[in-house]
């Protein structure tokens, strides 16, 4: 009987990474994870009791963005990379370069394992929406599509870090001497949510976290394009079988979505949460003190309007029913004791 083959995601203790073993783990794949540190067991006790659950092989290897060590024994014997792993700070850094060199040197670093690599035939990067409308007017007509490239000039340091790592990311592959054939596929998520595996809240749940805690008295004009976490792993697991993939980028996200209407969603299970529109004027006064609220002061009033066609056509991916996962996160958050909504 052929063994399975073996799929290196990194930042296997991530929100999307955590999924993304499961995703492979449940088809049968085996899988390779990197941590920054496997003595933590804590942070993998989930991946590893998904192992068991589904019979899987998985294995957890020591590897860190800022150092090549580890990195050719993460990439030796696997077919396919899943790069996950990258920052994602919850408010603005004081220096943009805390998060654009690891998120550039790390993708490098990961390719060049992979490109050193006998086995490895595709490299899946988890890039963003933010690589795609970062800084960028609203489309004139319709919506934003894999051809589009985020504005560096008006780009936030995460919107930078995503869209100079998905460039270094298509620079290197293209520059490869011809004897060595990598395939690299980006995925480029909206705002992504979902369901915890296990009790620590993802910068992209913060969102949901904050109506349910009523830690805003209001509501920012704040627009995303939002994605579940469980369809994003879904996208990564058809990018690495789809031989149509190579070579592309493909938005995923689902339809843009008011901050209010996620509030009404809420408010429709019997959770007290904030349903007045925030002022712009109040919500720069707050961002003064919060530095989660003056990251989002630029998205005031701009829906994020993105095309997942692409993606449909060519992978066959579908994402669920936007209230599905606002519901479904809220309750996990409240289940994991990170909420503690009123009635």
């Amino acid at each position: 009987m052929s063994q399975p083959d073996t799929v290196l995601v990194t930042g296997a203790s991530g929100f999307i990474a955590g999924y993304c073993v499961e995703e492979l783990l449940r088809h049968g794949y085996a899988v390779r994870g990197t941590v920054r540190d496997v003595t933590r067991t804590e942070k993998v006790a989930h991946l590893t009791a998904l192992a068991a659950e589904f019979g899987g092989r998985l294995e957890l290897v020591a590897a860190r963005l800022d150092s090549d060590e580890g990195w050719a024994e993460a990439v030796e014997g696997c077919t396919s990379v899943l790069h996950v792993a990258s920052p994602n700070p919850p408010a603005v850094p004081r220096d943009e370069d805390d998060v654009i060199r690891p998120a550039v040197e790390g993708t490098l670093r990961v390719l060049r394992a992979a490109a050193a690599s006998s086995t490895v035939r595709r490299v899946v990067l988890t890039s963003s929406s933010s690589a795609i409308a970062g800084g960028r007017p609203d489309p004139v007509a319709g919506r934003h599509t894999e051809d589009d490239w985020s504005d560096i000039a008006n780009c936030t340091p995460y919107e930078k870090s995503k869209t100079l790592a998905e460039r270094a990311a298509w620079k290197f592959v293209d520059e490869l001497p011809e004897q060595r054939h990598l395939e690299l596929v980006a995925i480029n998520p909206g705002l992504v949510v979902g369901p915890l595996q296990r009790p620590e809240v993802a910068t992209s749940n913060e969102t949901v976290q904050r109506l349910l805690d009523r830690s805003m008295p209001a509501v920012p004009h704040i627009s995303w394009s939002i994605v579940d976490v469980r369809d994003i792993a879904l996208a990564h697991r058809l990018a690495v079988e789809s031989p149509k993939a190579a070579g592309n980028r493909y938005i995923c996200a689902g339809p843009d979505v008011w901050m209010l209407d996620m509030a009404r969603t809420l408010a429709t299970k019997g959770l007290r949460v904030p349903t007045r529109r925030l002022p712009y004027w109040a919500m720069w006064l707050a961002a003064r003190f919060d530095p989660t609220l003056r990251l989002a002061l630029a998205f005031v009033g701009h829906p994020e309007k993105l095309s997942s066609q692409k993606a449909a056509d060519d992978l066959g991916w579908t994402t669920r029913p936007t209230d599905e996962t606002l519901h479904d996160t809220a309750q996990s958050l409240i289940d994991h004791g990170l909420a503690h909504p009123r009635r």
